[in-house]
Order: structure tokens, then C-alpha cells, then sequence
């Protein structure tokens, strides 16, 4: 896997070239198919875009992201090209402009390598699509990428992108990124403007990068933001005088052994690099859930009103089912629970008076066979659903900044993640944090990864 980082040094060190490494890319894409990454790879732009990046470093006018290969989940508009948010019923959708965070991307030179497979109109965990075939977990064929932004998760984790956007409404950047071993960040909501893309919901909806590392994601949310994220303090190598939120409530329930281990094991390295750890407890974490789904089928309701008046046979079963529950919800429980969602907003925040950071697992559950739609941990069945979104959705609410960070592996060679939230607007700070950690202790996981490297096929 080519981190953005290293790809940007070898260009300007003249090493290689953007239309070098774009071939390479492409053709590892072609190579991996049986992932299943993508909806659509776009070969020509790709090589035409390269061209001109190649040019720009010539003339030393390059951009933040110039030569880069990215990609684009499928709801993201690419101006001339569908954006079929994965759904038949948007097969033949082609924006007539680019989203606001694809045209910041060209501005800073990314090369386009393709748009990628998602849970149909991002509704859903699992990327299991009935229409367009799941997206392959590089770890293990066989098991879930994770979603909605799975096949994004898939393109960076196979290699064939150095970083990716996608969606998250309930958890749907970081999930993929934790069952493929990579890092997804959700920014603070609204940081990254979502206009041009198909919304689930405009109250959760966030735009975040998935990459290989947090420098990688530093690169791509300065191209998106146009602000500073350095993150390198040669003063500050260790977390002496951090404090760390460790929850007591929630955020340990009903997750698997093995996620629990590793997790523990990055709160003691962060308390060896200095950190102090202190007990919270987060405000009606236990709600996230049922307010997450009462908002987001809401206004998916109102988004796809339309579509479903026309459509509505033809949207896959699972996410026809949700679009009508969404359709019933009587106006003052969508009320309630927006005004729910504003005050446990408002609480969340005054944790970050007294905590730098706050730490939990990013999944309860490791990633499951395609197929599966149940978790059962400690003897309690539940959907997938519920269950992967467990421990995500709280932070859409809140609209927090959010890194899930890949921290260890487990004995069926899985990675296994957790998630590090900072007040809202401390993006740059929640990465830098994140950035003394990763240089301690991830080095070696990055290497095995790399070594693992999901032989091309």
C-alpha cells in the first residue's frame, strides 16, 4: 500500500511519476477485482489527470494532493459521470456538476481512479449490495468489508487508492476503515461541506477521508478544508500532560474478548506515553442508537420521497424497509429527538472541559461472513446493524470530531480498532495526538500490513 506521504516525496524527489504510479495503481485495481471495490473505474481520466499532474510538478506548481490516485464512493457527484449511490434506481443519474469536496480534490490535483461500490444509498453497514455484489474485506475474502463506504475502505486497503471519501451517517467512514485495517476520520460536522452528494440524512451525514495513515489523512483534510493540519511538533513527543477519557458506561457493552484486549492494550501504551487516564461517563450514550435511526429514516423519508413514490419495488428490501419506517414517523418524535440530539450534543462537549481526548473501541464485533445479518456477544443476539453501529453513531449526533485508529491485531489475523473523539473545531490537535501514538506503536502494524499487502489476484 503507497501512503499519500511517501507518494508526494518520491514525485518531488523525481523518484517516479504521477502517470507511473497511476498505471500502477490502475492496474492493481484490474488485478483485485474479486474485491469488488469499485462501481466504476474511470482508466482515461485517471491517465489524462496524471498527465497533467506530472506537468504541474515539472513547473513546481503543485497542489496538496497532486498525482494522488483517490477514489470516490458512488454518492459523491463527479460531474459526467453516474453517481448510482449504488441503486438501480439511480443507474442512469449523472450530475451535471462536481460535489464540493471532489472539486476541492482537483483543485489540489487527486487523479481519480474510480467511484466505489456502497451499502445501497449508504444505508446500511455490512456493503452487502444486491445489485452491484458486496465489496471484499482484503483480510479475508469472505467477510464483510464494512459500510456504507466499504468499497472505499476496499480500494485504499487493495492498493489500488491512496486515500478515499466517503459517507458516514451512523458510522459509515469509520466502520469499513476498522474492519480493513485503516484510518477514517469523521472531521467535525459540517467541516466538509456535503453539498453534491445523495444525503441519508442532513442532520448526521458527514464527509471524512479513509487512508493508511493519520499523515495521509492530515494531507487529504488540509486539501479539503484549504486550512493548516500540520500535525509534526518536534517539541512534543509524548502525551505528558494529556488526559484521556476512558467511558464507563456503554462503550464496553456487549463487545467481543478480543476487541476488548486490544483496546486496553492502547490505553495502557497511551498512559506509557504519558497520558493520564480518567474515568467519564457519556451522556445518554445509550440513546445514540434509537435517535440515530428515528432522525436518519426521518429525513431519508424526505430525501427519497420522491424516489420512492416512483420506485419504491425497486430499492433493495433492507433499505426499503427503512425508507418506510421513515415515511411513519409522526412529526413530533422526528422533533423530539433533533432537540434530544442538540442537548446531548451540548453535554458531550462539556466532557472535553476536563478530557483532551476520549477513547473506546470502534466496533464491538469483528468484521462477520457476507451474508450475516446477526451478532450474538455474550449470549445476546442482535442485528448487525445494531450491533456495528453500537459504539459509531453517538458521535454523529454530537457532530464531534472522530479518528478511528487500526491499534492491534487478533489471533484470526483481523485488525482491530479504536476510536479517538476530541472537542468539536480540535481536528488538527485530535490528529497530532493521534500522530504521537501512531509513530510509537504502529510502525510495525503498518509494516505487516503492507507485508500482507493482499496479494494481487
Amino acid at each position: 500500500m503507497d501512503t499519500i506521504k511517501s507518494l508526494l516525496a518520491g514525485y518531488r524527489e523525481q523518484k517516479f511519476s504521477p502517470p507511473e504510479i497511476t498505471r500502477k495503481q490502475l492496474e492493481r485495481a484490474r488485478q483485485n477485482q474479486h474485491l469488488n471495490a469499485f462501481i466504476l473505474q474511470t482508466e482515461d481520466i485517471a491517465l489524462q489527470q496524471a498527465e497533467i499532474a506530472e506537468r504541474r510538478w515539472n513547473l513546481e506548481d503543485a497542489g496538496r494532493l497532486e498525482g494522488i490516485p483517490v477514489s470516490y464512493k458512488d454518492n459523491i457527484y463527479v460531474k459526467g459521470l453516474p453517481a448510482t449511490s449504488g441503486s438501480l434506481i439511480d443507474k442512469h443519474f449523472v450530475p451535471k456538476h462536481h460535489a464540493r469536496a471532489v472539486r476541492d480534490c482537483n483543485r489540489e490535483g487527486a487523479v481519480m481512479i474510480g467511484k466505489t461500490n456502497m451499502h445501497e444509498f449508504a444505508f446500511g453497514i455490512t456493503n452487502n449490495n444486491p445489485f452491484y455484489g458486496p465489496a471484499r474485506n482484503p483480510w479475508n475474502s469472505e467477510l464483510i468489508a464494512g459500510g456504507s463506504s466499504g468499497g472505499s475502505a476496499v480500494s485504499v486497503a487493495g492498493g489500488s487508492a491512496a486515500g478515499s471519501l466517503g459517507t458516514d451517517t451512523g458510522g459509515s467512514v469509520r466502520i469499513p476503515a476498522a474492519c480493513c485495517g485503516l484510518v477514517g476520520f469523521k472531521p467535525t460536522y459540517n467541516l466538509v461541506k456535503n453539498s453534491g452528494v445523495t444525503l441519508i440524512s442532513w442532520s448526521l451525514d458527514h464527509i471524512g477521508p479513509i487512508a493508511g495513515t493519520v499523515d495521509d489523512i492530515r494531507i487529504m483534510m488540509e486539501a479539503l478544508t484549504e486550512c493548516n493540519f500540520e500535525i509534526e511538533d518536534e517539541r512534543k513527543q509524548d502525551l505528558k500532560g494529556i488526559k484521556v477519557g476512558v467511558p464507563v458506561n456503554h462503550f464496553t457493552n456487549r463487545c467481543e474478548r478480543e476487541i476488548l484486549a486490544v483496546y486496553k492494550k492502547a490505553l495502557q501504551q497511551f498512559e506509557q506515553l504519558g497520558a493520564q487516564l480518567v474515568e467519564v461517563e457519556v451522556p445518554d450514550a445509550e440513546l445514540a442508537g434509537a435517535l440515530t435511526f428515528t432522525i436518519a429514516t426521518a429525513e431519508a423519508a424526505s430525501i427519497h420521497r420522491w424516489r420512492a413514490a416512483k420506485y419504491l419495488k425497486k430499492y433493495g428490501e433492507d433499505v426499503r424497509l427503512a425508507i418506510d419506517a421513515g415515511a411513519t414517523v409522526p412529526a413530533v418524535e422526528y422533533i423530539e429527538a433533533r432537540k434530544r440530539q442538540k442537548a446531548i450534543s451540548f453535554a458531550c462537549e462539556r466532557l472535553f472541559t476536563d478530557i483532551d481526548l476520549l477513547m473506546t473501541p470502534s466496533l464491538p464485533a469483528l468484521p462477520k461472513p457476507i451474508g450475516q445479518e446477526e451478532v450474538t456477544i455474550d449470549g445476546q443476539t442482535e442485528p448487525i446493524f445494531n450491533c456495528m453501529i453500537r459504539y459509531t453513531s453517538y458521535f454523529n449526533l454530537t457532530g464531534h470530531p472522530v479518528l478511528s485508529l487500526p491499534v492491534g491485531m487478533t489471533s484470526t489475523n483481523l485488525p482491530a480498532s479504536v476510536q479517538l473523539i476530541s472537542a468539536k473545531g480540535a481536528d488538527s490537535e485530535l490528529l497530532r495526538l493521534a500522530k504521537i501514538y501512531e509513530d510509537y506503536h504502529l510502525l510495525e502494524l503498518y509494516q505487516r500490513r503492507r507485508q500482507l499487502s493482499f496479494p494481487d489476484k
